[in-house]
């Protein structure tokens, strides 16, 4: 709320108190009458059993609301084709716009989902040919202005604030990214690591998981709409495809222009007329034909092993709205699942207690069928009871049709809402744009009240009996199949859904590369081994431990970090780090990874404790102990110069787990590891330098590392002790309880 505003308000909220001051202040005038006058006009208003029953709130007259007349934007249309909307707001000395271009995630190839998101990131940061993103940035801020770029499902937007004062130096700017974006790679690469980033969290939340999951089954999983990036597809973009995607769609006849300030309409609209004027037009875009192939009936079920809870989405196709049910709808909406007074919190929530949050109705979507969904979320034990008296609620819609009493507090609490969500002149002009690009008559904001005015009991039971189908809907269940059980057995066929991350694509393999061992490959290996201990010295190691000073590089400079690890031979590791901000820990054991900081324990997503479980098996003494097991294989592939040597590179494959080596070939030392996995930002090349080769328990073993992610240094160890087989406890791969967490269980 601006400052202007909290001023009115504030001296509203003071008039009424000086009001309320007055009328209190006439009471002791009143106590000054005589007991018996007192007594003679407490007589003379005595009231009826009946008045006396009645609430004050009850007496109060509610006045009909006000006409629904908001302030119109004006409407140009430019030669080019480029449609204006101009909205004046003297308010405050702020100019705003946003430029909605057609085109968007739907239209991009399914090989590159994530496309228009990489696009909408890195179009303004990624500068103009005259200026870079970081000068763009210096400009505007000493201007305190913005100018923002976003991709959406079916469009794109550049977007705009500045001072009045600023606006035509901002101007500029506008111009000069919409006419000649740059795109600069390495603006294009942040917006990807920002994109795996994304890839990389998306399992986190079991709500998100829900939704995504839930509009693969309304659509069907190949849907446009339900399409997610993947780190291949992230990684298959290039800039030439944003160039391309720019030229294609950012023409004038593609594009709104909705302009919001202290400006003269008139004005404004020349300025506008010669700054977008000489834009030439481009090819029309035409929206793509989309197929919805909804998911047949059933209980779907997606693993989140480390919740206690079930979030369910019961799903099916819903509706659009320019369909003339939409009103309706809309009313059966609010009267099933819109509200606190709804049927479905007053009777699962509050009666039944089965769920903290629940709600549903139909969706409609613009330009595409909307989805009906009944949510909840739920204890573990009660999801089966749960869904069962969902689907109760939603006989309950054909078999107790709305009361006059559901029909008026539904149509009152919309009414009212609705004058609040476009009270201000933005909400109008925003509408006002929606309704444009849709191509909705332009008054559809003003019939929506008169619409839902309209609306009947009887409406509102041919909806629910036209649009809600129980025997079509998807069930899905996000949840933990250890306190689930087999009651959702009980309620028909359950079907896994694989949320798992894909691993993405790994660096293509050289062209050289051989299949499977080649005996300069093993040769080469038998040495490695040798020149660490021994084959059989190797095999016999089943554990160690390792005491590390490691310099973690950051932003911010330099951490120093003590990691104490043990390993257990081939799939159990336990890590305990103390940096200056407390203790971390970290278990990786065959079933499950974890960890902790503080007291604060998490589960790892599968994709993350299968990568951790594979570094167990690229470590050197592991690889090291399978030379001559068949299972692994080892094959050179060419050389390259590591400092003064020239190295022998290696492939090692086995266990699920690929590395490459880089090998002096006169002494068998290991002097770099190459490998793919996964970072905290997504698919990571990670490099390995080992120098210092000392004898720990007459094993020798590299006592400094250099670790490098993308070609960047991340971190620099310098081992200090290594135990050979020390005695380990179970105890320390057991998950500990919430309030140990993060303490060293040796």
């Amino acid at each position: 709320m601006n400052c202007f505003k909290t001023r009115r308000l504030r001296g509203l909220t003071l008039a009424l108190l000086f009001v309320c001051g007055a009328a209190f202040s006439q009471e002791p005038g009143k106590a000054a009458q005589s007991s018996k006058g007192r007594t003679a006009a407490s007589s003379q208003k005595a009231t009826s059993p009946s008045q006396r029953r009645t609430a004050p709130w009850q007496q109060i007259k509610i006045p009909p609301l006000h006409p629904f007349q908001p302030q119109q934007p004006r409407r140009v249309t430019l030669p080019n084709g480029l449609v204006l909307f101009l909205q004046e707001d003297h308010e405050i000395p702020l100019i705003e716009g946003t430029i909605r271009i057609r085109g968007g995630a739907r239209e991009e190839p399914a090989e590159k989902t994530g496309l228009v998101g990489i696009y909408g990131r890195s179009w303004r940061t990624g500068g103009t040919k005259a200026r870079t993103g970081d000068e763009l940035d210096d400009f505007l801020e000493a201007r305190a202005a913005r100018v923002e770029t976003g991709g959406g499902v079916d469009s794109t937007t550049l977007s705009w604030s500045c001072l009045k004062a600023d606006f035509d130096d901002v101007l500029k700017i506008i111009l000069e990214v919409l006419r000649e974006p740059a795109f600069r790679e390495d603006k294009i690469a942040l917006a990807k690591q920002r994109a795996n980033t994304e890839i990389a969290r998306r399992n986190d939340d079991p709500g998100g998981i829900a939704e995504r999951e839930a509009v693969k089954l309304a659509y069907g999983p190949e849907n446009p709409y339900a399409r997610n990036a993947e780190y291949a597809t992230i990684a298959a973009i290039k800039r030439d495809d944003l160039v391309e995607w720019h030229s294609r769609y950012a023409h004038p006849n593609n594009s709104i222009l909705g302009i919001l300030g202290d400006f003269d309409a008139t004005a404004m609209e020349q300025k506008l007329r010669a700054a977008f004027g000489p834009w030439p037009q481009g090819q029309k875009a035409v929206p793509p034909k989309i197929e919805f192939h909804p998911a047949p009936p059933a209980i779907y079920l997606a693993k989140k092993d480390d919740v206690n809870q079930s979030n369910v989405r019961m799903v099916h196709l819903g509706i659009t709205r320019d369909n003339p049910d939409y009103y309706a709808a809309s009313v059966m909406n609010e009267i099933f699942g819109g509200g606190f007074s709804s049927r479905l919190v007053s009777h699962i929530r509050t009666r039944l207690g089965l769920a903290y949050s629940v709600g549903g109705g139909i969706g409609a979507g613009y330009d595409h069928p909307g989805i009906f969904r009944v949510v909840a979320g739920t204890k573990s034990e009660a999801t089966a009871t749960a869904i069962q008296a969902l689907k109760k609620e939603l006989d309950d819609l054909e078999k107790n049709p709305a009361t006059p009493d559901e029909l008026k507090r539904a149509k009152d609490t919309i009414l009212n809402s609705f004058i609040f969500e476009f009270a201000e002149k933005d909400q109008v002009l925003a509408a006002r744009m929606t309704y444009e690009f849709y191509g909705y008559p332009l008054d559809f904001l003003e019939r929506f009240p008169a619409g839902i005015r309209k609306v009947t009991t009887d409406d509102v039971e041919r909806v629910a009996r036209k649009y809600v189908h129980k025997e079509k809907l998807a069930t899905l269940v996000v949840g933990n199949p250890a306190e689930l059980g087999e009651q959702l057995a009980k309620l028909g066929p359950v079907v896994p859904v694989d949320i798992s991350i894909p691993e993405g694509t790994a660096a293509k393999p050289a062209a050289n590369r051989p299949a499977g061992s080649s005996a300069e490959g093993k040769a080469l290996a038998a040495k490695v081994a040798e020149f660490m201990g021994g084959e059989q010295k190797l095999r016999d190691i089943k554990a160690i431990r390792q005491s590390v000073s490691s310099l973690r590089k950051t932003d911010q400079g330099d951490l120093p970090i003590q990691v104490a690890q043990t390993v257990m031979y081939p799939d159990r590791a336990a890590v305990l780090m103390q940096t200056p901000m407390g203790s971390m820990s970290m278990v990786i054991t065959p079933n499950e990874s974890f960890r902790a900081l503080g007291s604060d324990l998490q589960s790892m997503s599968s994709a993350e404790h299968a990568e951790n479980s594979k570094s167990i098996r690229r470590d050197l003494i592991y690889v090291a102990q399978h030379t001559v097991d068949p299972k692994f294989s080892f094959a050179t592939v060419g050389s390259e110069r590591i400092g003064s040597t020239e190295a022998k590179i290696l492939e090692v494959s086995g266990d699920g787990a690929e590395t490459r080596w880089y090998v002096d070939p006169a002494s068998g030392r290991v002097l770099r590891a190459v490998f793919k996995t996964l970072g905290a930002q997504g698919p990571i090349e990670r490099t390995i330098d080992y120098s210092d080769w000392q004898k720990f328990g007459g094993i020798i073993l590299p006592a400094k590392r250099v670790i490098s992610e993308n070609g960047q240094v991340v971190a620099e160890d310098e081992v200090k002790q290594i135990e050979i087989n020390p005695p380990v406890d179970a105890k320390l791969f057991e998950r500990p309880s919430q309030a140990n967490a993060g303490q060293n269980p040796r």
